[in-house]
């Protein structure tokens, strides 16, 4: 096999175009016999094989920079860039990340785990460069979604008038930019792409300007030759915001694209290459269903079929809450920012389409658009992962709480998860806890969520209800009570021990209260259910009773322990533990494995209330 020869791209760069043909094969196979069983995300990377190999065949890496827009299509280049053969443990705990690691590899340039950050980033390094005098090529691949994202037009806005010779790949696997492409458009392209194109142009250019009054001719050369582009290619938007535009280009014909690539290198301005690709190209099943595949669990190889539990998810319940609360109230409407399937509101989407609104990756704009609805007499509910509401606190806060509107914002995976730092749902309550008029809740099962979801509704205010990916079965104990603001629940009684459980920590907490009963220690289980505004009368009669364990699937700096440790500063109180994530950059990996590196295991939590109670 090819693939088994390729160490770093100069091992690319010597294959001939059949060769490399042969390993775009090679690599797709590889990727759907790995993804099959560790998941992650297989359509994104069986789209952009051959993209990745025009890329490191047209361009000196890792000497030239290649910088990844959200970066979960870095697959086939980690193949190639020396991490061949730890491949197989991709987001395995202590693997081979599914995202960009600048500190693992120097042909990872830039981290990347969230969308629209690639132009931005490129524009400065590119700047950098320019100013230490480094000749060198800096190039952003950014896909058609990313380009929705605010953070990709401001570093488009931004480059298009002020860094030269940047180089932005326009990965257009759905279509959604290039209507206007066809037989004429390919055809003008080719021409326009060829390597002496452009210094063809500027030959003329120079010829033109030594006749008499040439530049008022070449100024009407020009306007016809905009004009005529604007006819046929569909670049024209890229142009007016001063880039030159190379495209639309074959995303699966590699020669094709080294040659658009090595065109871009010749431009004294910024460049934009078009590449057209298909998602999940190679796996059928893939092809059928790309959002299907996106992000994915194992699955069989042959039918495709994923190997998930018959459990149902917190995404699933919200996505059934949500459709029964929709029969009774015509206001509401949903939100998310290109995760409807995700979510768990593609049922809610087919249902109620006229209720349901898909901004595409702009969390920012969904969280203001969201108030905007509010103000104007609806009720909307925006699903979002808690890793990418980081980027809309600020709209929180200035757009939502400070008007006391009534939004939900539906925060799912929040929590640790697979990929790793970019995506690890844990950083966003230290922001939310400082945010006047906001309610934040935690449900710990299915039935608790609706409950949740019913009292946001009724108290039309500014409301937080987060989530974690996975299981949400109930747990055997009542958690029908209703819910009175700011009032935690007690789900078990003891007097030498109180555990406080945030959310679906609950499960760990009475697994730890089970252990502990064999060892002779009665544990109290409370059921936190509130952040914002919190239960501290009931913390403080504890505390000054019991020892107190924190149990949270968040950074503890900044959830459930810090709002303890403020509430018990000045209250007597015994000891007090807590369990959760501290200050840290947790690694991509199983959450059971990152559980069980950092302490937060019911066994460790036994152990330590063993400790406390002086059992050895």
């Amino acid at each position: 096999m090819i693939l088994d020869r390729i160490d770093s791209p100069e091992d690319v760069r010597k294959l001939n175009k059949k060769e490399l043909e042969q390993l775009a094969g090679e690599i797709r196979e590889k990727l759907v016999a790995t993804i099959s069983k560790t998941g992650g995300h297989l359509s994104p990377n069986l789209g952009t094989v051959e993209l990745t190999l025009a890329l490191h065949c047209a361009f000196d890496t890792p000497n030239d920079r290649i910088v990844w827009d959200v970066g979960h299509q870095t697959y086939t280049h980690k193949l190639i860039t020396g991490r061949r053969r730890e491949f197989e443990t991709l987001r395995q705990f202590e693997g081979c990340c599914g995202f960009p690691t600048p500190d693992r590899s120097v042909y990872d340039c830039f981290i990347a785990g969230h969308a629209g950050t690639a132009i931005s980033a490129a524009t400065g390094m590119k700047a950098a460069a320019d100013k230490l005098g480094r000749n060198e090529q800096v190039v952003a691949v950014v896909g058609d979604g990313a380009f929705n994202c605010g953070i990709s037009l401001e570093g488009l806005n931004n480059a298009g008038s002020s860094c030269r010779g940047l180089i932005v790949i326009l990965n257009d696997n759905k279509m959604s930019i290039s209507s206007n492409v066809g037989a004429m458009a390919r055809h003008f392209n080719r021409l326009i792409s060829a390597n002496g194109y452009i210094k063809l142009r500027s030959s003329i250019r120079n010829w033109i300007f030594q006749l008499r009054r040439g530049k008022a001719i070449h100024r009407y050369l020009s306007r016809i030759l905009r004009w005529v582009k604007n006819l046929i290619l569909p670049g024209s938007v890229f142009e007016a915001m001063g880039f030159r535009y190379l495209g639309p280009v074959d995303g699966h014909n590699i020669d094709l694209m080294i040659r658009a690539f090595e065109a871009a290198k010749n431009s004294s301005k910024p460049v934009l290459v078009h590449v057209i690709t298909g998602k999940g190209k190679g796996y059928g099943p893939a092809e059928t269903s790309p959002e299907k595949f996106h992000g994915v669990s194992s699955f069989d190889l042959v039918t495709g079929e994923t190997r998930s539990s018959e459990n149902i998810t917190f995404s699933q319940a919200f996505g059934n809450t949500m459709l029964e609360m929709a029969e009774q109230h015509p206001e509401l409407v949903t939100i998310t920012a290109g995760m409807a399937c995700g979510t768990g509101l593609r049922p809610f989407s087919s249902r109620y389409p006229k209720r349901f609104y898909d901004v595409g990756i702009a969390e920012e704009h969904a969280a203001v658009f969201a108030a905007g609805l509010a103000a104007g007499g609806m009720r909307p509910v925006y699903a979002v992962y808690a890793t990418f509401m980081q980027r809309a606190l600020d709209c929180l806060f200035h757009d939502v709480c400070l008007q006391n509107l009534p939004v939900i914002f539906a925060i799912d995976r929040a929590g640790v998860v697979e990929d790793g730092c970019t995506h690890h749902g844990i950083h966003d309550l230290g922001f939310m806890q400082t945010m006047p008029n906001l309610t934040i809740m935690a449900p710990a099962d299915k039935d608790e969520l609706k409950l949740m979801f019913e009292f946001a509704w009724r108290l039309a205010a500014p409301v937080v209800i987060r989530y974690p990916r996975g299981g949400a079965e109930p747990l055997g104990v009542n958690l029908a009570e209703p819910l009175t603001a700011g009032r935690a629940l007690v789900v078990r009684e003891g007097g030498d021990v109180a555990l406080w459980a945030w959310g679906r920590e609950l499960e760990t907490a009475l697994k730890v209260a089970d252990k502990l009963a064999e060892n002779g220690i009665a544990a109290t289980v409370v059921n936190t259910r509130f952040l914002k505004p919190f239960d501290s009368e009931l913390l403080r009669v504890h505390a000054a009773a019991m020892p107190v364990i924190t149990l949270e699937d968040s950074q503890t700096g900044g959830g459930l322990a810090m709002r303890c440790d403020e509430e018990l500063i000045n209250s007597p109180h015994k000891e007090i533990r807590h369990f959760g994530w501290g200050d840290r950059l947790l690694e991509h990996g199983a959450p059971a494995k990152l559980r069980e590196k950092y302490g937060f295991t019911v066994d460790n939590i036994v152990e330590t209330v063993r400790k406390i109670r002086g059992i050895s």
